[in-house]
């Protein structure tokens, strides 16, 4: 397995990108994908969230695809969720910009003419929604028989939420001979009808546990004051990293946020 982001083929310019990130080795499920992704093949990832899958498929999508026309992307990747969409977006527009590759997210809760515009301008790289997608494709905004390029992320979200009828709908009207990619946190059940139904021979991959070893898991409580809260749960943050914090109502959330 390829030790370093150029090993894996990624262009240099990329990776000083994400150095400047502190993104300077790639994770099991980068250096497990991105040679497959880059060469043209279909493949299946089953990686948890957090494992940097985003950028595993984001380099693929953007050194791949080719310029757009007006309402004509050429790289589509489905997102079950306005929250993921965003993210993705966010991640991966500097390398975009790099690789002279236009990004736009489309989903559901804002103005569906700002995204017509923008649409009718030339996206290269389209990051949606199936909701928002297939209001856009019934208003006649765009078209997707130029996409050579799909990803579908979170495909077990997309099967829980009930997106997967949209998402075949959407997924026919893209290219016959494009390259699908799809990213999962399983590979079975309605998942796997997507794998047999719109790709062709896929190299499969497999990072981490299937499931969550709640095994491994240590549980500590400390009884403080009620003053004392706040700036415990701030040492453990500052010790610990990323961290959720639970309270028992919304105002207990934002009083907490706002402390911190």
């Amino acid at each position: 397995m390829a030790a370093t982001f150029q090993e894996l083929g990624v262009p240099l310019e990329f990776i000083e990108l994400l150095n400047t990130k502190n993104i300077t080795m790639p994770t099991p499920i980068q250096a497990a994908t991105m040679q497959d992704a880059m060469r043209g093949s279909d493949l299946c990832g089953r990686a948890p969230t957090g494992s940097g899958k985003t950028i595993a498929f984001g380099i693929p999508v953007i050194t791949g695809v080719t310029k757009a026309t007006a309402k004509r992307p050429t790289g589509l990747i489905l997102a079950p969720t306005r929250e993921l969409a965003e993210q993705i977006t966010s991640e991966l527009q500097g390398l975009a910009q790099l690789g002279k590759r236009s990004m736009l997210a489309v989903y559901g809760g804002t103005s569906i003419k700002k995204h017509k515009n923008r649409l009718n301008k030339g996206v290269d790289i389209l990051v949606a929604c199936p909701g928002r997608l297939n209001d856009l494709l019934q208003q006649k905004a765009l078209t997707l028989d130029e996409v050579s390029f799909v990803v579908i992320d979170e495909a077990d979200r997309m099967a829980d939420m009930g997106f997967l009828p949209e998402v075949k709908k959407i997924v026919r009207l893209t290219k016959g001979d494009r390259q699908t990619i799809l990213f999962s946190a399983t590979l079975d059940g309605a998942v796997s009808e997507l794998t047999r139904q719109f790709q062709k021979n896929p190299i499969r991959h497999e990072v981490g546990s299937k499931t969550p070893d709640i095994q491994s898991m240590e549980h500590f409580f400390w009884k403080v004051n009620r003053d004392s809260r706040v700036p415990a749960a701030a040492n453990l943050i500052l010790q610990r990293g990323k961290t959720i914090v639970f309270t028992r109502t919304r105002y207990g959330a934002e009083r907490a946020a706002k402390h911190l």
